[in-house]
Parts: C-alpha cells; sequence; structure tokens
C-alpha cells in the first residue's frame, strides 16, 4: 500500500453533504463512488470515539464493495454540555437527519444549562475522524479538529448539519456563512485530510 498510490475508493457515507465535502479533498484523477452506487445502507456505529466509528465505516464499506473504502466520522463538541452531541452529533437530529430538529436541541440544552447562553462565547469545536480501510482491514486512521464558539442563532444556507451555528475562532461568521471554498480550507475535515493526503 505504501509504494501503491490509491487510484479508485469509495467513500463510506451516505450523508450526501460529507460526500461531497470529502470529493472536494481528494485529487482529480481518482475513481470516486459512494455507497450509493452500490446500494449499501450505512453500519451500526456503536464505537465510543469518532476514530472507532469511522473505522466502523471504513472496514465495512471496504469489505461490501472490495474498493479502498475512506470514511468519516465527525461531530461537535460543545463545552458546557460535557462535550455534547459529539459521536451521537447525527443521531441529535433523529433518523430523518433533521439538523433543523438537531439545532433546536442544541439550543434547549444550552437553555438548561445557562439561561443567559446567547450573550456568552461558549466554546465548541467540530472534530473529524478520517479513516482508510481495505477488505475490512485498517491502513490509517487520523484525526482533525476546528476551535470555535456556538452562534445564538442558526446563521447561513450554506453547508450542512450544524454549520449554521459554528463560528469557527478568528471568524465572525459561521459555517453556514462562508463560501465552500473558504470552509474547505480550515475546516476539521481538511484539518484531518492533510494528515492522510500522503496515501493518495
Amino acid at each position: 500500500m505504501k509504494k501503491k498510490k490509491i487510484t479508485k475508493l469509495i467513500i463510506g457515507t451516505n450523508n450526501k453533504g460529507k460526500s461531497r465535502e470529502i470529493k472536494s479533498l481528494l485529487p482529480k484523477y481518482l475513481k470516486v463512488y459512494d455507497a450509493s452506487d452500490f446500494n449499501l445502507k450505512s453500519p451500526t456505529e456503536n464505537g465510543k470515539t469518532f476514530k472507532e466509528n469511522s473505522l466502523i465505516k471504513s472496514k465495512y464499506f471496504s469489505l461490501k464493495s472490495n474498493l479502498i473504502c475512506l470514511a468519516d466520522d465527525s461531530g461537535l463538541e460543545i463545552d458546557i454540555l460535557n462535550r455534547r452531541p459529539g459521536i451521537y452529533s447525527a443521531r441529535w437530529a433523529g433518523k430523518s437527519s433533521n439538523f433543523y430538529n438537531a439545532i433546536k436541541k442544541v439550543f434547549r440544552e444550552l437553555k438548561k444549562k445557562d439561561k443567559n447562553w446567547e450573550k456568552k462565547r461558549i466554546k465548541a469545536r467540530f472534530i473529524c475522524a478520517l479513516s482508510l480501510s481495505y477488505l475490512g482491514k485498517k491502513i490509517a486512521c487520523v484525526q482533525g479538529k476546528i476551535d470555535g464558539y456556538i452562534s445564538s442563532q442558526p446563521k447561513g444556507k450554506r453547508g450542512f448539519g450544524y454549520d449554521p451555528i459554528f463560528i469557527p475562532s478568528k471568524k465572525k461568521i459561521t459555517f453556514g456563512q462562508m463560501k465552500p471554498s473558504e470552509k474547505y480550507k480550515i475546516d476539521h475535515r481538511s484539518n484531518a485530510f492533510k494528515k492522510i493526503k500522503k496515501f493518495f
């Protein structure tokens, strides 16, 4: 694996937003498949960390497709919520992946902790674990992050998930307000990809 460059792979997700962002990071010469190309459903994610869940997905999709798989597990950690939603970020959105409801849940939980949270800078971070596996065996697993804080209200319609309520450190706008090209330069996924791109 170290001598040969990867020429084709499957992205181990059924999340269109994640798939789009991962594709934007990959070299153009790669032949890239989605889980939907093989009609594959996602496995049960029962890991206790982002890395464990990422590996569950990359091992599963690599076995099912007979291709090298690049999988992502990512989420939002909010300090005063004891780093929740964390690995349960997608599950807070429910089976229908309704992040409008997930964001409302974040705001409800913050209100329980501090009635005046909107007036404060609530520390948070996005975490992304990326893993590569082939035929069920791990090739690599890395993690990236970006620190920031929670916006008092959703802003912007770009991106996906919790992007409208996350303001990166040293920025004044949310990921949801940023141009994709601007977001991809600094976000957790690109920071993780820098550590794994040697395989491409």
